[in-house]
């Protein structure tokens, strides 16, 4: 038995395959995009107790001091932009126990504007660690709406460990002593858990 059609089914059969392929390929660039995005690589933490890591991946945005009522007059502030390029898993910079952890409703400007660390959608997370206090916010950004904070209050976490994760697009700030000596300039592009932006003296 010969399997024949008319002459102008082939027409559709060609829409659909074509249609089938273009909706194979849209499907395998997301799922690769996803399995990119939420990649969670190892890291080798520094051992030197006197360093303190970047909370994140990115691209160092900004370098300021901030007056903090926790931390002190004249602290230092180094702001990441994390693109959606970039890891996303936050990580613990300085061994510390959690003094306190704040959820802060806002806007969702885009991460990489200054105003964010203000005015977005945040996590504030305080640390005690020896000799020193820092705050870590993780801020959303226009895409990113979902933040998760695995730090509780009186928690001890060690340096490197998983602070938590940003979906899409956002900004890590870290706030530390006018004391500590930074070890990075605005540009530099860092490692979560792995580059050392500060040290304590």
């Amino acid at each position: 038995m010969v399997f024949t059609m008319i002459q102008s089914a082939w027409l559709f059969v060609l829409l659909f395959l074509v249609y089938y392929f273009y909706s194979l390929v849209i499907f395998s660039a997301i799922l690769l995009f996803s399995c990119n995005f939420f990649r969670d690589p190892a890291r080798s933490i520094p051992v030197d107790e006197s360093s303190i890591v970047a909370p994140a991946d990115g691209k160092i945005i900004r370098i300021d001091q901030v007056n903090d009522s926790e931390i002190g007059e004249g602290a230092n502030r180094i702001s990441i932009f994390l693109s959606v390029f970039n890891v996303h898993v936050n990580r613990v910079p300085i061994t510390g126990t959690v003094k306190d952890v704040k959820y802060i409703p806002g806007k969702f400007l885009v991460a990489y504007d200054h105003k964010a660390s203000d005015e977005n959608e945040k996590t504030d997370i305080l640390f005690i660690g020896v000799n020193i206090t820092y705050r870590v916010h993780q801020i959303a950004g226009i895409i990113a709406r979902r933040i998760r904070c695995y730090a509780e209050k009186d928690l001890k976490m060690e340096k490197g460990d998983r602070l938590g994760f940003i979906m899409f697009g956002s900004r890590t700030d870290i706030i530390f002593p006018e004391s500590v000596q930074i070890e990075v300039d605005l540009g530099d592009k860092v490692k979560g858990g792995e580059t050392i932006i500060g040290k304590m003296i």
